[in-house]
């Protein structure tokens, strides 16, 4: 009898232990998807991977021109040894929001964490679920080709004392959901700010020209406007214009995007749900228009030389 219930116990102790892994497991796929969703809302994170150099997806390699040399993207596959494989949640939490590495190193602010900071623990620990799903590939990362003293991490390391503020999303009471949703994930997963915003001498945001528009883009490109301003900016797209865009690449004039934007459409924006797409157009048409008359010259000068190349 005492066998029996023996047996009996110890067979209800594995299923339940079957039935938890099983639970997890689900979970753990749950969490993988969703984090794809705010991967792809970060724009697939393809800065990390370095197409033209043959490498792996999310490998790193990728070499980023800026005005203070050229850095390279690191590896984001789970690899133990050349990428993130051994990083605790509490770790990548810590990169992600507040720019220190597991070691406590500064990360360049070439790292957009200035706006991942904004971002809320499920839509981080889901984006890491997601990425620890990946294949890693064994990559090592390559060391930065800036000048001094902005190759130095104590450099890094100063800069993110003057110029980073750790901060979450919070809602604006006063505007729509919509709006809000938008907000979230311009300012903080898809970071347009980091590319689209001029930066001051020292590399930090000019947040008086929010999204004004930068001649010193990403890989030295030029970075448009994208405040409603009729002349410099966007102010003549309509919500469905920007939405479209996003989701294709095409332009209202028809012409398509090219380079880095074209990149991030393919694996990120474009996987969008039609309510988020809305929600970005939404708030871009909200911000005030800010003129951009260096921008419009800059681009106007290189096709002029384009044509004269011809």
């Amino acid at each position: 009898m005492k066998r029996a219930r023996s047996a009996g116990i110890a067979a209800l102790t594995a299923a339940i232990a079957a039935l938890l892994a099983a639970a997890s497991a689900r979970a753990g796929d749950g969490a993988a998807q969703r984090g794809r969703a705010v991967l792809e809302a970060a724009g697939g994170c393809t800065c990390h991977s370095d197409v033209k150099g043959g490498g792996g997806p999310l490998a790193g390699g990728r070499a980023m021109k800026t005005p203070f040399g050229v850095f390279y993207s690191t590896n984001i596959t789970p690899d133990p040894e050349t990428g993130i494989g051994r990083w605790s949640d509490s770790e990548f939490v810590r990169a992600m929001r507040e720019g220190l590495a597991p070691d406590g190193h500064a990360y360049f602010p070439v790292f957009p964490y200035p706006s991942f900071t904004g971002m809320g623990d499920e839509d981080v620990l889901a984006m890491k679920a997601y990425l620890f799903s990946l294949a890693p590939v064994r990559r090592e990362n390559r060391p930065h080709d800036a000048w001094p003293p902005f190759s130095w991490r104590i450099a890094a390391s100063a800069w993110r004392w003057m110029f980073f503020e750790p901060r979450r999303f919070a809602p604006d009471p006063a505007r729509t959901p919509e709006w809000n949703r938008g907000a979230y994930l311009v300012e903080a997963v898809a970071h347009c700010g980091e590319c689209h915003t001029p930066r001051t001498l020292p590399g930090a945001l000019d947040r008086s020209r929010w999204l004004a528009g930068s001649k010193d883009g990403p890989e030295g490109e030029l970075a448009p406007n994208l405040t409603p301003d009729a002349d410099t900016g966007i102010g003549l797209w309509t919500k469905t214009d920007i939405a479209w865009f996003l989701k294709t690449g095409q332009l209202p004039d028809g012409d398509d995007t090219e380079g880095l934007m074209k990149e991030v459409i393919e694996h990120g924006y474009g996987h969008l749900p039609e309510s988020d797409l809305q929600a970005i157009a939404a708030y871009l048409h909200s911000l005030p228009p800010v003129r951009n008359d260096a921008l419009a010259e800059h681009e106007h000068g290189h096709e002029h030389g384009d044509e004269s190349a011809e």
